[in-house]
């Protein structure tokens, strides 16, 4: 039998498929989907498709990657995405197909312990707190017995614990083959595993961090792949981009600076000379992290207010490094540790240095400060060219997909940024009833974004709702001031009118925790920021409200975005048209796909932005948008959110 044949016999309502999930039935987009992507495998071409919430793209990608048989390799943004296929997904096709397939998730290093690293820290002894003291007995104890090593077993260290650092490898510090516990290594174990499975599902991270930049015991699987498949798509551009450049941080120079304390503190007699240098350059590079006020926030290197002053600092630090160079080279040929640890240095030195010249013409130069650390990044403006000559050298089938990559129906923006302008593409729009069961609803009266007050006009618009909504509501906001604002402001008016609808916001609790709580009251009102605008899946009655202030334009600040825009409009281009402008409609379109997520949901999206009607530019967003019912009445929206 034909695969074609194969594939519609598997999706109709009387299909294999049928017979293992309830309450399924055939539809068209879903087997269309899973035609073409088994088309581009079997002729080794590049698919971009879009599937609209409730096109069911998962089974329509995996059916003719299973059947078509190989190896495939399958990247998500996501942890939830990757156990959904491992755990659900892919045991449910292979079961319906009835065809043994060997399935495998791969990691990145930071989630397995390393051995080594743990026996020294045993036996150094030194860490950062008393918790990690007593954490590293029971990792040894947990690990000694463990088959996976992964940190994920050990429920009662936290995730965020300082100890991790100190038990777990990078791929600066890793031995590799000349490690004494390289053949019962934990990450080895789990890249053999993956090597040999037929389909191996790993994150955009790792897939550009290791398999792309050719980590030496990774470099077996893309060659090897007959299908590549990224699921949510639509991240890929950023995500490549940090890795097709350089970076280095200083919290690296930090744990470098521990791991030869730690390791040449046993083996060498001029211990005074290493305390000395170690001082010398954890010093310099406190000086380069408090050089700046204000934390969390990215600067182009040609905004930064004293760049001569800071640039000297940089200096400073580099002559230290240059001396614990010698140091660690007058070693190198003892033993294997103290070669890494001159290379790990040499490493350090040249990316520090390349930052500091900035003679890239083509790349951005830029910091990221962060609470108690900054990292240099040389980043490509563009990824296009790296992309398409990394695909050209792995011949294989490239599949692309995601809820949101097309705007107003063109995938020309994605394309451009990806360099796959001979992609074939497909535009899958959601089979829901949105006409029916959504509104789009753009108040009247609000004022200009810019305005001071616009929160509390916000406020007062969007109370009505939630109380017709009975809570049960997100509200999406594009920046985290914004959020506090809206949060403080409903809280003040739940109290005048004594309202006690549950208010959770983004940062008291993890996501997880908060979908979770929001899930379980009910009647809950969340207010997140970006973080929230994705991969977030509520079905059901429990969320009928939702509600973004305004339309998610990025701040031109961001030296990236800032370096493309100034690009294009430098070659001529309109910046605004071809780029900020469709990044905007694709973020907007993963916020507005919060509402509904399944064919009997019900709810409101509610616009704040005046943009989205007033503007020209405005009726790009909303055509990009599903086929909701539009008013600018609030009685509508009302009436509708009663009947709920």
């Amino acid at each position: 039998m034909k695969k074609k044949q194969i594939i519609e016999n598997f999706f109709k309502t009387s299909g294999p498929l049928s017979k293992i999930v309830s309450n399924f039935h055939e539809r068209e987009d879903q087997v269309e989907m899973a035609k073409i992507v088994n088309e581009a495998i079997e002729d080794k071409n590049s698919l971009i498709v879009e599937a609209g919430t409730g096109v069911g793209k998962t089974f329509s990608y995996l059916v003719p990657a299973l059947i078509n048989g190989g190896k495939v390799v399958i990247s998500t943004a996501t942890k939830n995405l990757q156990d959904q296929l491992f755990f659900k997904d892919i045991p449910t096709i292979r079961d319906a197909l009835k065809i043994p397939i060997d399935i495998n998730i791969l990691k990145g290093r930071s989630n397995y312990i390393c051995q080594l690293r743990m026996e020294n820290a045993l036996l150094e002894g030194k860490f950062l707190n008393k918790a990690d003291a007593k954490y590293i007995h029971e990792i040894k104890k947990i690990s000694d017995h463990s088959e996976s090593g992964e940190i994920s077993e050990f429920n009662n260290i936290p995730e965020v614990s300082t100890i991790w650092p100190f038990v777990t490898s990078t791929k600066e510090n890793c031995l590799g083959q000349d490690c004494e516990f390289y053949k019962s290594c934990f990450l080895i174990k789990a890249r053999k595993k993956a090597i040999t499975s037929e389909v191996v599902i790993v994150n955009h991270h790792l897939f550009f961090a290791d398999l792309v930049l050719k980590d030496a015991e990774l470099s077996e699987i893309l060659p090897k792949a007959t299908t590549v498949i990224f699921d949510e798509a639509h991240q890929i551009p950023e995500i490549a981009s940090i890795f097709f450049g350089q970076n280095i941080s200083t919290n690296q120079i930090i744990y470098l600076i521990q791991d030869a304390q730690q390791i040449l503190s046993h083996h060498i007699s001029d211990k005074e000379k290493l305390i000395e240098l170690s001082q010398s350059i954890i010093d310099a590079t406190h000086l380069l992290s408090s050089f700046f006020e204000i934390r969390n926030q990215r600067i182009g290197i040609e905004k930064i207010e004293k760049l001569d002053s800071f640039k000297g600092k940089i200096i400073d630090l580099l002559v230290h490094l240059d001396k614990l160079c010698k140091f660690f080279n007058a070693y190198s040929d003892q033993d294997v540790e103290f070669k890494k640890l001159l290379e790990r240095t040499e490493d350090i030195v040249s990316k520090l240095k390349n930052w500091n010249k900035q003679n890239e013409k083509n790349y951005v130069y830029w910091i990221e400060i962060f609470l108690k650390s900054i990292q240099f990044n040389i980043t490509p403006i563009s990824i296009a060219d790296n992309f398409r000559k990394f695909q050209e050298s792995n011949e294989t089938a490239w599949i692309f997909t995601s809820a949101t990559l097309a705007v107003n129906s063109s995938f020309d923006h994605f394309q451009s940024l990806m360099g796959l302008e001979t992609a074939n593409t497909k535009l899958l729009k959601s089979p829901f009833n949105y006409s029916e069961n959504a509104y789009l609803y753009v108040p009247k009266d609000m004022p200009e974004t810019s305005n001071r007050l616009f929160n509390n006009h916000l406020v007062s618009h969007i109370y009505p709702l939630i109380i017709a909504s009975k809570g049960r509501a997100f509200i999406l906001s594009t920046s985290i001031k914004s959020m506090n604002e809206i949060t403080s402001l409903i809280k003040e008016e739940f109290e005048r009118n004594n309202i006690s609808y549950p208010i959770l916001t983004q940062g008291n609790g993890s996501k997880t925790k908060l979908l979770e709580q929001f899930k379980s009251h009910g009647n809950a009102i969340l207010i997140g920021s970006l973080s929230f605008w994705e991969g977030v899946d509520v079905r059901g009655s429990n969320l009928s409200l939702v509600i973004i202030d305004k339309l998610p334009f990025q701040s031109p600040g961001d030296p990236i975005f800032e370096s493309k825009i100034n690009m294009l409009s430098d070659k001529g281009i309109n910046a605004f048209m071809t780029f900020q402008l469709p990044k905007a409609i694709i973020a907007l379109k993963q916020g507005a796909g919060r509402l509904i997520r399944d064919e009997m949901d019900k709810g409101v999206l509610m616009i704040c932005d005046q943009r989205i009607v007033s503007k020209p530019y405005g009726k790009r967003f909303w055509r990009s948008l599903p086929d909701f019912k539009r008013t600018r009445e609030q009685d509508d929206v009302i009436e509708f959110l009663k009947h709920l």
